[in-house]
């Protein structure tokens, strides 16, 4: 038998987890997948034990840099003193709001921080779960509603929803659900929100803990949904009156549209422990009805009906939020302590990644400013970044969390 032909045997072997009534503990139970002769590439970078997932290689041909001082911005801090912070939205007349992961919504005003929050949800802030994205109505003000992703507890159960809030200018209230009871835990709960260039709603959800959920389009966890901003499922999602949209998903924690393509890419956690594994985070463009693999493959494994990301970190690099600014993507790190800028060359419908940047990074594990969270645009074209330094597994500095301004040099 040869090496192609194993290869094909090792993926008809593939098992995924069933989850348990336990959260966290995994039993391995026999599952076949069928795959196609022909879709393998025999470069896959390990070789694997039977249940482990498949780990490809990088599709990127470029090395990460570091660079400690980008000379094209000017940084500043912008607001200071926050808890967890963990996304923010820029509304009209010099307002923002930034969501803190205990359970606050917070208003900056002018550039200043408001003292009371604008809204406080009853949130169950445990472990990685709480008060996380944030999204805002495209027709706002007109449409003046917020969008909010954040942990709840049933009895000894945790799920995660997304809730709309009416404006009110003086506050934020409760109006509507928009979805509900997505699994919810300590650890993989995705969390990121955004309207995309469609004005459709989109959400990222994690495994939750519990692989095997990722590719079940039955459940909620591991996915990225897409809804109406009433919380209607589109008629022209993939799956018949089904909010999934993609699947296959670890931890996903970013969303950002091309400016030009109007395509979707997203940030992913990969393993941190599961199988034996660390580190294999990603960078994916996400489209419709697609399968992303986990926790059958990771990396750029070149196996149908999988899809390759587009960067791929066998390292620990836990990218987060992230933005497009001037054709470069912005990723925040956590673990990695940087905000990664990539330049991606276009053309026949596929993205090379053309330079990888880590800005404010001396090494992998070494940033100026500690763990970031998220990045956006501004309206004044500055870059917005999140630290989160008081998550439990960072190192505060003076002032923090913070949101920091980037302003681009003359």
């Amino acid at each position: 038998m040869n090496r192609e032909e194993q290869f094909h045997r090792r993926v008809f072997r593939r098992i995924f987890l069933k989850e348990t009534a336990a959260y966290g503990l995994y039993w391995i139970l026999i599952a076949v997948l069928v795959v196609a002769a022909g879709f393998a590439r025999s470069e896959a970078s390990r070789e694997p034990e039977a249940g482990e997932p498949i780990v490809g290689g990088q599709p990127q041909e470029v090395e990460d840099v570091f660079v400690p001082q980008p000379a094209d911005f000017i940084v500043e801090p912008f607001v200071e003193g926050l808890e967890i912070p963990w996304d923010i939205v820029f509304l009209s007349g010099n307002r923002a709001l930034v969501t803190e992961r205990p359970g606050r919504v917070r208003l900056i005003e002018n550039g200043r921080l408001r003292d009371d929050p604008y809204a406080v949800v009853d949130t169950a802030a445990i472990g990685e779960g709480g008060l996380m994205g944030l999204a805002v109505h495209p027709d706002y003000p007109g449409q003046p509603y917020i969008y909010i992703m954040y942990t709840y507890q049933v009895g000894m159960d945790l799920f995660n929803k997304v809730v709309r809030l009416r404006d009110t200018g003086v506050a934020a209230e409760q109006d509507k659900i928009i979805v509900e009871r997505i699994p919810g835990h300590r650890v993989h709960d995705g969390g990121r929100i955004g309207f995309g260039p469609d004005r459709m709603l989109y959400v990222c959800t994690g495994d939750v803990g519990r692989a095997g959920i990722a590719q079940d389009i039955k459940n909620l966890g591991g996915k990225i949904l897409r809804l109406t901003p009433e919380g209607a499922v589109p008629p022209d999602n993939p799956f018949r009156d089904s909010p999934v949209y993609s699947y296959g998903h670890r931890n996903p924690q970013g969303l950002a549209w091309h400016p030009d393509t109007g395509d979707l890419f997203s940030s992913e956690h990969g393993p941190s422990g599961e199988f034996g594994l660390f580190g294999n985070d990603s960078i994916n463009v996400i489209y419709r009805g697609r399968n992303y693999g986990w926790p059958l493959v990771l990396g750029a494994a070149g196996m149908r009906p999988y899809v390759d990301p587009v960067v791929f970190w066998p390292k620990a690099t836990p990218p987060a939020g992230m933005t497009f600014s001037r054709g470069d993507l912005y990723v925040t790190s956590l673990r990695g302590e940087a905000l990664i800028r990539i330049s991606f060359r276009h053309s026949d419908g596929a993205y090379e990644a053309e330079s990888i940047q880590r800005l404010f990074a001396t090494d992998w594990y070494r940033g100026e400013y500690g763990r970031l969270r998220h990045v956006t645009t501004g309206p004044d074209g500055s870059l917005y970044v999140l630290t989160s330094n008081r998550d439990g597994r960072g190192t505060p500095r003076e002032g923090d969390d913070k949101i920091l301004r980037l302003r681009y040099r003359p």
